[in-house]
């Protein structure tokens, strides 16, 4: 049986903590961190909270095992005096949104090799896609995940409002959405793009740019730029 303390209860940790109350082999205690004076030992105390307050967390926890499942936040962020760790996953997690952690990259890091297969116990107890990733690497991970979820997020909320200024059902793009993302499946994202920019088709990009706000007219022409600048057009 391994004991899980789980700090916070914001969407990754009632995500969680939801996944290891399924575990027979895992008892978990989810407290809030306001309750830090209340934190009983544990094999593994799991800090799930906004990056910014993970140092000062951490720092008031005696535990012998701390990890954070933060992609931005190093290992030596944690202020703890004790083992260290991450335990972080790389997906969006939204509280009304069920996740299929068989889905989930798990991202581990610790200080030492016992530790570490630690968490890949943890991982694999409900999870199956583990990686060792160390911080620096994690940092860079999660820059990449910015573009390809929160930038690609807001191009969807950009085409939504296009919609809806012209009452057009945004439904209609969703197919469009959904085959764009299994494509890359198949084929690099170089060799997956397509559209006005990377054809060079001067006459259809300045159609679009008419139909746009100013500030939507900003980001088509940084993106139709660095799609130009980034792959041979034909």
């Amino acid at each position: 049986m391994i004991s899980v303390i789980l700090v916070g209860n914001g969407n990754v940790a009632t995500h969680l903590y939801e996944a290891f109350i399924g575990v027979d082999e895992i008892k978990v205690t989810q407290i809030s961190s306001r309750e830090l004076a209340l934190i009983p030992q544990a094999d593994v105390t799991i800090i799930a909270v906004s990056d910014d307050a993970i140092a000062e967390i951490s720092s008031k926890i005696t535990n012998d095992f701390i990890v954070h499942t933060s992609g931005s936040v190093s290992l030596n962020d944690l202020k703890n005096t004790t083992r260290k760790g991450v335990f972080y996953m790389l997906q969006t997690f939204s509280k009304d949104k069920k996740v299929n952690f068989n889905e989930v990259p798990f991202c581990l890091e610790a200080e030492n090799e016992k530790d570490h297969k630690l968490l890949e116990t943890l991982a694999t107890s409900i999870g199956k896609k583990i990686y060792k990733i160390n911080s620096e690497q994690r940092k860079t991970l999660h820059v990449a995940a910015v573009f390809v979820n929160n930038f690609t997020n807001y191009m969807y909320k950009i085409g939504n409002d296009i919609c809806e200024k012209n009452n057009v059902p945004f439904e209609i793009l969703q197919p469009l959405i959904k085959e764009t993302a299994s494509k890359i499946d198949y084929l690099s994202p170089k060799n997956a793009q397509t559209g006005p920019a990377i054809r060079n088709d001067e006459k259809t990009i300045k159609n679009h740019l008419n139909l746009l706000d100013t500030n939507q007219q900003k980001i088509y022409k940084i993106l139709t730029k660095s799609i130009q600048n980034s792959i041979d057009c034909v």
